[in-house]
């Protein structure tokens, strides 16, 4: 379990089609845990194994909600629409106005295989759709109808 190094816009491992996991082992679950320590030390809302350099259908979700681990995740389902603020650990001092669903069902197994169904609304489907368009190398600047700089942190 690490804090891993966030690459950012321009690294090519961002916009490949990441392969599905087949192994459900401890590999996986090392994977699971350096995701959860970088999102947490990141602040962030989500982060995808692509964003630290491995492509593989994995991410990390950590809202509201809860934390969730979701390994080849698939969006079934998806109603209404939201447009709001967007960020990214892979585009740092930006942000853009995007459009997404308001509600969204989800298929994907957890760190054992197992299968499950998950229900998100509002800001958590915004991270759910945000989250596994990385998985198809989609970075929300490709959606965003606008995208501009973020003041500088102190």
């Amino acid at each position: 379990m690490a804090v891993k190094f966030v690459v950012q816009d321009g690294d090519p491992v961002l916009r490949e089609k990441c392969k599905e996991i087949k192994v459900f082992n401890g590999k996986l679950w090392e994977l699971l845990d350096d995701l959860k320590d970088t999102v947490r030390a990141e602040k962030g809302a989500g982060l995808a194994a692509p964003q630290i350099g491995v492509p593989l259908r994995v991410v990390v979700i950590d809202v509201e909600e809860g934390f969730f681990e979701l390994i080849n995740p698939v969006i079934v389902s998806q109603k209404g629409e939201q447009i709001g603020p967007e960020g990214c650990l892979s585009v740092k001092g930006k942000q853009g106005t995007v459009v997404r669903p308001y509600k969204v069902k989800a298929e994907y197994r957890d760190r054992n295989g197992k299968k499950h169904k998950l229900t998100a609304e509002g800001f958590f489907a915004r991270a759910v759709c945000h989250e596994l368009e990385h998985l198809d190398g989609i970075l929300y600047t490709d959606k965003a109808e606008e995208i501009y700089d973020l003041p500088p942190e102190d």
